[in-house]
């Protein structure tokens, strides 16, 4: 194109300024295209644009972004739509390597329809320009339909301007999100790495002794050397991860990838990419092929934490897998076949979630396949010494404190303790106390929460000569649950409730210490 001498006006330059803001202060691509689409729609007086990027290696364009358009009926949402590289217009200005404009599109024999009206509107006139970086082209430019007019040679030489910035700001986020995917593959590959050689669980990686636990370990033995799909529930904080991996490095899968992700910490289309992948341009900063957890797990165990917090639009895509055994990563047109064992778990009464139509019923009836109920830590008591012994050996060591025990006192407050939040609450209690007591000291009562110390504990016991811990606590359980019941008149409902236990964790107990 021939050169031109233009005179910049005042405006102008408050449009350049504003570009270069955006480029320069605006950290999510998405956003900054957005911004910098709505500047140009005004300062050229166009209905719209887009942005498609060139994929050289499938020899393909893909577009990445398209404006906002004024026409109601066409809100130029983005299809993720790929095409040869060779076709259209945008395919003459790759390989011209100059701009293009059309002033009448639908007498334009170099355009296709469906390539270049982006967004589903019909494209009268448009200007397409190269996209330049030092790697060469990475992808063109749309100005579409001039409101007034026809485009000129100076909407050229301005645009031209302009398409230099945003190409490199691209590039920027492409490469970013490229070291991005990099990054989370080697984490994922660390990860199992970690788990095979390192993290090797067995039944004693969950600790307990009650009979509770003792019957949650027999369902652990009945499934871990099969490929059923395992649904574990209980409140937050029962060591829900802890039993999936137990499950999982005690069967035959033990040597292959363990993956787990928090359904419920990433947002529903972060969520679907990461359960299925998706394919490079999928979506803005979809800068590379990226495999999903199940692929990933390549025969291994999937374990999908909070499960019930799957919005219904995924739920359906992962009924399909579960069923059909393949996938369709997220923008991709290919179904990618995949093995793993599921094991999911959820802190919700899924049949009422059903009910509510919060979660699908067929999906639910895959997933429940085998059940296993983990029990509240106020449910066994007699686990929680062994707990305390426990948590003090690992965060002693990892804050390189020696701390002997608790004393007898502290021990009373934490065994009568209802803790909400389970073993993950007591495991954090004894973190902090270890942290607030001297080095070589015991944990006493002035180094545990206010709230553990809140409530009365019933009146102390004299130890037996030659007496364990365990029948000792026993022994102090069994008068807290006789002195309850009698404060309701026997009435084992409302005793259950100020005791922090159910109405059926309390007959246990009752039957146990022979209680009348």
């Amino acid at each position: 194109m021939e050169d031109h001498q233009y005179t910049i006006t005042a405006a102008d330059f408050d449009f350049y300024r504003d570009i270069s803001a955006f480029v320069h202060a605006t950290l999510d691509l998405d956003d900054m295209l957005h911004r910098i689409f709505e500047r140009m729609k005004a300062a050229f007086h166009i209905e719209g644009g887009s942005i498609a990027l060139h994929d050289a290696e499938n020899r393909e364009f893909f577009f990445v972004h398209t404006a906002e358009m004024d026409d109601p009926k066409h809100p130029g949402q983005l299809k993720p739509m790929r095409f040869a590289d060779h076709l259209g217009i945008a395919g003459w200005v790759r390989r011209h390597d100059e701009a293009a404009i059309i002033h009448d599109v639908s007498k334009e024999k170099r355009s296709l329809k469906e390539i270049d009206s982006p967004g589903g509107f019909v494209a009268r006139n448009m200007i397409c320009l190269p996209m330049r970086t030092r790697r060469g082209i990475i992808g063109v430019l749309y100005a579409l339909n001039k409101r007034e007019g026809e485009f000129t040679r100076r909407d050229v030489w301005m645009l031209e301007s302009l398409v230099s910035t945003i190409a490199v700001a691209i590039e920027n986020a492409v490469l970013y999100g490229e070291l991005k995917d990099h990054a989370t593959s080697l984490e994922h590959e660390n990860r199992r790495l970690r788990r095979a050689d390192h993290t090797r669980y067995n039944l004693q990686g969950m600790v307990g002794s009650s009979r509770a636990m003792g019957r949650i370990f027999q369902l652990f033995d009945k499934v871990m050397d099969t490929s059923t799909p395992v649904l574990l529930l209980g409140e937050t904080g029962t060591g829900k991860e802890v039993a999936a991996k137990i499950i999982h490095h005690n069967g035959p899968r033990r040597n292959l990838p363990f993956i787990a992700e928090n359904c419920a910490s990433l947002s529903d289309s972060l969520l679907e990419s990461e359960l299925f992948g998706h394919v490079k341009g999928a979506f803005t900063g979809a800068a590379a092929d990226k495999k999903g957890l199940f692929e990933l797990a390549a025969g291994g165990t999937v374990f999908l934490d909070e499960i019930g917090e799957i919005p219904l639009r995924v739920q359906a895509k992962l009924l399909r897998v579960l069923q059909d055994g393949q996938l369709r990563p997220v923008g991709g047109s290919r179904f990618i076949r995949v093995k793993f064992r599921l094991i999911s778990a959820t802190n919700r009464d899924l049949p009422k979630e059903v009910s509510a139509g919060r979660f699908r019923e067929d999906l639910y009836y895959r997933i429940n396949v085998f059940p296993i109920t983990l029990p509240p830590l106020r449910e066994r008591t007699a686990d929680i010494p062994l707990l305390i012994d426990h948590f003090i050996k690992i965060h002693s060591k990892k804050q390189k404190r020696t701390v002997q025990r608790l004393s007898p006192r502290a021990m009373d407050y934490l065994i009568h303790y209802r803790w909400p939040g389970n073993i993950r609450e007591l495991e954090n209690e004894i973190e902090r106390a270890i942290l607030l007591a001297a080095p070589g000291t015991t944990i006493g009562k002035t180094h545990l929460s206010r709230r553990i110390i809140a409530r009365d504990l019933p009146p102390s016991l004299p130890q037996k000569s030659g007496e364990t811990l365990r029948s000792y606590v026993q022994r102090i359980e069994k008068q807290w649950i006789e002195k309850n019941l009698e404060k309701p008149n026997g009435n084992r409902t409302r005793a259950a409730r100020i005791l922090g236990l159910t109405r059926q964790g309390l007959l246990k107990k009752m039957n146990r210490y022979d209680v009348a």
